[in-house]
């Protein structure tokens, strides 16, 4: 398909929809919207004009415009992401929803919140945390990546093993179509079996079906106890033939686990200035269990260690207070950082090959 130019008069009308300083074409500040976190230098293609606009209706009229241009539209969140959906690789239009970051509603009776996509993750465990609610479905980049990037991306991270991801979370979303329309899909209700569930198309389809403007997202229960577990093994084979005896032996389902290997643990540790217990290890698994007391919670941990132990594991260490365990998981939340600066040429991608 042969796709139209951004022209000045594009540009001009792009101003009307949402105000001059929301629009911009100049290179330099186009660039951090060209990639996501694929290097820019591989992946990156730079759009013809970037657009902030901050309501639904601005988004629809956009889309409109480039109906009317046969211009392409690329949605953007926060950029975080490890697949490439973020990058407009026929130029065109970049639509981002950094401005629209409200939170429209938090319904702590029915243990929802409604916010807009453009609302970084972790603000909503940070609201809800008081009440003992917490967003179940978030992934690793909790702290940087945008509400309506996971619900595109369907998003993951360390606490899939027992919550899932951002899909089983989604209760409702209104949405901008690929014919400018704004329509609602979903709501609160639990029980809502009538007609065909679109939403659940919408998750996951990463931009190309619509432009999601408001989310209503379902909360859960906050566990009050949870412990981690640093399990060293000699070499990769053994720390992941492991992993399936937790669940088949111990029957335990962990809230996560996290495979390192060694080149990874000693780059993030030495970009953090930071040290594990033998840090040379061959590999590792960072596990974590949560529950409801802490007679609970220590029985499946020390249950799992012993497992473990008689299942290849050359030492296991019990990480159960907050200090302890956010030093562990900073480890593993930087390696990807710790890979840039270390290595002048690395790729980190999202994709999983069974």
């Amino acid at each position: 398909m042969k796709y139209g130019q951004v022209t000045q008069d594009v540009v001009k009308e792009l101003e009307a929809i949402v105000g001059l300083r929301n629009v911009f074409t100049d290179e330099e500040r186009m660039q951090p919207y060209s990639h996501d976190e694929t290097p820019a230098d591989q992946y990156g293609h730079m759009p013809a004009v970037v657009v902030t606009p901050s309501s639904a209706e601005q988004v629809a009229c956009i889309v409109q415009l480039a109906i009317k241009h046969l211009i392409p539209v690329t949605p953007r969140g926060a950029g975080s992401g490890l697949s490439g959906g973020a990058i407009p690789v026929y130029g065109g239009i970049l639509l981002s929803v950094e401005k629209m970051n409200k939170v429209l509603e938090i319904d702590y009776a029915n243990m929802m919140i409604v916010v807009e996509p453009g609302l970084v993750t972790n603000e909503i465990n940070n609201l809800v945390a008081e009440h003992g609610l917490f967003f179940a479905g978030y992934p690793m980049s909790l702290e940087s990546c945008f509400v309506g990037g996971n619900i595109a991306e369907n998003a993951g991270g360390g606490k899939a093993v027992k919550y899932g991801v951002t899909g089983q979370y989604v209760m409702g979303l209104e949405m901008v179509t690929p014919e400018g329309e704004i329509v609602m899909l979903g709501g609160k209700n639990v029980k809502d079996v009538t007609g065909y569930d679109l939403k659940k198309l919408i998750v996951g389809s990463e931009g190309t079906l619509g432009i999601i403007t408001k989310a209503i997202i379902k909360l859960s229960p906050l566990p009050k106890f949870k412990s981690d577990l640093l399990v060293l093994f000699e070499d990769v084979v053994t720390a992941i033939a492991a992993v399936p005896i937790i669940f088949s032996k111990a029957g335990i389902t962990p809230t996560s686990i996290e495979f390192m290997d060694k080149l990874s643990v000693h780059t993030s540790c030495n970009y953090l200035n930071e040290h594990l217990p033998y840090q040379q290890a061959g590999s590792m698994l960072l596990i974590e269990v949560d529950g409801t007391s802490q007679e609970q919670v220590d029985a499946d941990a020390e249950r799992i260690g012993e497992l473990l132990m008689n299942h290849g594991a050359i030492e296991v260490y019990v990480a159960d207070n907050y200090t302890t365990q956010e030093r562990v998981w900073s480890v593993r939340r930087n390696i990807a950082e710790a890979f840039k600066v270390y290595s002048p040429h690395q790729s980190l991608e999202d994709i999983v090959v069974p």
